[in-house]
């Protein structure tokens, strides 16, 4: 943490912090914040193109030039505050070792967080499964669905060796939680398997969300009254997101997706979320402000139903 400024200084021009939205004072204080943003610059198992490690502190730098009034909401959202925890990183002795210690740390930024709203910035994907069973162990034994956007379905054993893979995530999560996965566009013919035979995979592919919007109402009569939001990406079409390990061609698109987000939030309790898999391209920012405003856009979202 940074030492404080000193009084006689405080009131000289300096930059916007570098918290998320580059908030500071009241909004931005603890016993103020709506929520909790927990950067996570986590990069052990990709498997293409590497970069997640640094996409946290990229969604925190182009989060600081977003303006904060939102014509959708006719409100500016930051006003539910948002806190930004110092970046968390992970041991370096293996993907389960790291998982295991986020699985800890997160647990205990829950116990003090409360009714707070706690934001993951990845990082690679593998470390969805820490906050996902921690919610789901926290469920008074009712299961909680995930809402998962994805271009893979992630349901592999495991890959390249390990269990703790960002290929293998949510096959670590399918036996204590439902999953709905939208946008999914790449898969091995086991994983099409496992969704066939486990009534508690919902999948929705990119090439069904095209046509019409349907896909939303089928997404929502899948997920429960506790919802986990998990967000790859590499969900969205190479166009707007080149800026990820795996790109896959036919993603869907922005506004459609919020439409999602929006019922979401409005019908269901969101838990938790984590925004994964940005790789930042030098020269190219487009990619980091659309996932830092992705986020404050569920941050909105969040702040509207809470407004009821």
């Amino acid at each position: 943490m940074l030492a404080p400024i000193p009084a006689g200084l405080q009131d000289l021009s300096r930059e916007l912090p570098h918290t998320f939205l580059g908030l500071d004072g009241d909004l931005a204080r603890w016993e103020n914040a709506g929520v909790v943003i927990l950067p996570v610059p986590y990069e052990s198992t990709v498997s293409y193109q590497g970069g997640t490690k640094r996409g946290p502190a990229a969604i925190i730098e182009a989060s600081r030039y977003i303006e904060l009034y939102d014509q959708e909401l006719d409100t500016e959202s930051a006003e539910h505050g948002v806190f930004t925890l110092p970046a968390l990183h992970l041991t370096g002795a293996g993907p389960e070792a790291a998982v295991r210690e986020l699985r800890e740390s997160y647990d205990r930024v829950l116990d003090e967080a409360g009714d707070r709203l706690v934001i993951v910035l990845g990082g690679e994907h593998s470390i969805t499964s820490a906050p996902v069973l921690a919610h789901a162990a926290r469920s008074g034994g009712k299961r909680i669905s995930v809402l998962q956007f994805d271009a893979h379905s992630d349901l592999r054993t495991e890959y390249e060796g390990s269990a703790y893979s960002h290929a293998a995530v949510m096959a670590r999560c399918v036996d204590d939680v439902d999953i709905v996965a939208v946008g999914i566009r790449a898969l091995t013919s086991e994983e099409r398997e496992l969704i066939r035979e486990r009534g508690s995979i919902t999948t929705i592919f990119a090439e069904e969300m095209w046509d019409n919007e349907e896909w939303i109402d089928r997404a929502m009569h899948a997920l429960g009254d506790r919802v986990y939001i998990t967000f790859d990406v590499d969900y969205f079409d190479p166009a707007s997101m080149p800026a990820t390990g795996t790109p896959e061609p036919g993603g869907p698109a922005w506004y459609p997706t919020l439409k999602l987000l929006r019922r979401v939030f409005q019908e269901r309790r969101v838990v938790g979320v984590d925004v994964v898999e940005l790789a930042p391209m030098p020269g190219n920012a487009a990619p980091d402000f659309l996932t830092a405003k992705l986020i404050y856009k569920m941050i909105g979202y969040r702040a509207a139903a809470a407004r009821g």
